[in-house]
């Protein structure tokens, strides 16, 4: 590959001396790898994209998908979450153009190629079922045009080959991962501070052009990331990601239990998300704070009651009494009008919502945010032992399926086969409702005993599962390194 600057190629690109800006390396560098997979993935996408464009691309993005370890639903509530970044990854290859248009073409032909011209990039979602793939790769450009004010250079274009191995709907972040590798790209084009919060903050904010009411956990661990860590992220005040070491004998298994769900074809995880926000309200309203209409996250009710987790829960207990919720219910703690619900508290694919679980949402939300502090501390604890972390994951799960539920048949599935064998640190990752779950193994030894068991006692038994590459559907992983550009 050459480093030319002929007609269209990057002629320059920041620093990446600052330990806090997405690295850069040279193509030859990625050669010291040795990692023969990898490298092959990237010479299969280099001739794809020189046989579709006619020229070598300029340079590639990598953007991981991830496995988040503890912490579901919570992220959108303001506290923090603890994932880690998988081997498998969104990658492309890209450059300029001087046509003005955007040229986005899948090496996988299942997916459709995309045209359209930058100057008028706009999403249009469908009705009903899933976006299309194209889409997500639009919002990450209209992220970066949002932070530019939309100013344009006169016959700006790109030319992208996508190349993706993170399963789709599998709770593993392959949608967020494409997001941010499209956020990545046009940053590095326009020659935006590449500074790693800054861009997972924008890929966060305009993931929600797809309809998605998402926390920014999957942005945050797809450009924080670090090989042989966990990242405790957290939200607030600011976007802050701190290493936490893992024990050395913890060994992460993550299991497709191939049934999809995508989280922007259904309400079902909009209206856990706005199931909270109404829950935060109603407690704030009865905190007697006169601006509780804006309080729509446990985090800042939190600290403006200056309380703890434990007081917080114990509020929740003492104030949501009911199971469920209805709309004259809401109407009645609000003492406003349905219209006003509709308008100002629900989202379009949530305003025919009729009934809310808002106690058991919110205690969801305070526990597994304790079990997330429990796990961490523990991590850092000389007392640690991993049935102690197996615990702390049970118990994730558990209130996942009772509490928020959002796990599926299959899921629950896959957590008793782990407990039969003796894995009892084993959850659903990722949205639910289908997906993935992930669990923590004593040993390799260990790890390969549960995947044969899996193997034998379902996936053997699902037929999804039939012609099916099974060491990419269950398979051991370690913590990896974030999002990273090479240059040709």
């Amino acid at each position: 590959m050459s480093n030319s600057n002929g007609n269209g190629n990057i002629d320059s690109f920041q620093s990446t001396n600052n330990n806090n800006n997405v690295t850069i390396l040279d193509y030859k560098d990625l050669l010291k790898i040795k990692d023969e997979i990898f490298l092959k993935r990237l010479e299969s996408i280099k001739d794809f994209f020189e046989n579709e464009y006619g020229h070598e691309p300029e340079f590639f993005v990598k953007v991981p998908g991830r496995v988040n370890i503890i912490g579901e639903h919570i992220d959108y509530c303001g506290y923090p979450v603890l994932p880690m970044a998988l081997e498998q990854c969104i990658l492309l290859a890209a450059s300029k153009n001087i046509e003005g248009f955007l040229h986005l073409k899948n090496s996988d032909k299942k997916y459709g190629n995309y045209k359209c011209e930058m100057k008028s990039v706009r999403i249009d979602l469908p009705s009903s079922g899933s976006p299309q793939w194209y889409n997500y790769f639009l919002c990450g450009i209209k992220g970066i045009l949002d932070h530019l004010n939309n100013v344009l250079p006169t016959n700006f274009g790109m030319s992208i080959v996508i190349n993706g191995n993170v399963p789709p709907a599998a709770g593993l972040s392959s949608s967020s991962a494409l997001v941010s590798a499209a956020t990545l790209t046009m940053a590095f084009i326009y020659k935006v501070n590449l500074n790693k919060n800054l861009l997972a903050s924008i890929a966060a904010k305009c993931e929600r052009y797809i309809g998605t009411q998402g926390g920014g956990m999957d942005q945050a661990i797809a450009f924080l990331a670090k090989k042989g860590c966990a990242q405790f992220i957290e939200f607030h005040p600011e976007l802050n990601a701190t290493s936490v070491k893992l024990p050395d004998n913890a060994y992460f298994v993550v299991a497709n239990s191939l049934t999809q769900i995508n989280k922007a074809a259904t309400s079902d995880f909009n209206e856990r998300v706005i199931e909270c926000r109404l829950s935060c309200r109603i407690l704030a309203k009865r905190c007697n704070f006169n601006n509780w209409k804006d309080i729509t996250k446990f985090i800042h009710l939190q600290n403006l009651l200056q309380c703890n987790l434990y007081e917080l829960e114990q509020l929740i207990l003492n104030e949501l009494t009911k199971d469920i919720y209805t709309i004259d219910d809401i109407l009645e703690e609000f003492n406003i009008s349905e219209n006003e619900l509709i308008m100002n508290f629900l989202t379009e694919n949530t305003k025919d919502m009729k009934m809310f679980k808002l106690k058991q949402r919110a205690l969801h939300v305070i526990q597994e945010s304790i079990r997330v502090n429990k796990f961490r501390n523990l991590c850092e604890s000389d007392s640690l032992s991993i049935d102690m972390l197996s615990q702390l994951m049970k118990g994730s799960h558990n209130s996942l399926r009772h509490l928020y539920e959002c796990s599926h048949t299959n899921l629950n599935k896959l957590v008793e086969l782990s407990e039969e064998v003796g894995v009892t640190g084993a959850r659903l990752t990722g949205a639910g409702w289908g997906g993935c779950i992930v669990a923590l193994c004593d040993s390799p030894e260990q790890c390969q005993r549960f995947i044969q068991e899996l193997k034998e006692k379902y996936y053997s038994q699902l037929p999804q599962a039939k012609n099916k590459n099974l060491d990419e559907v269950i398979f051991s992983t370690c913590p990896q390194s974030g999002a990273e550009i090479y240059l040709c």
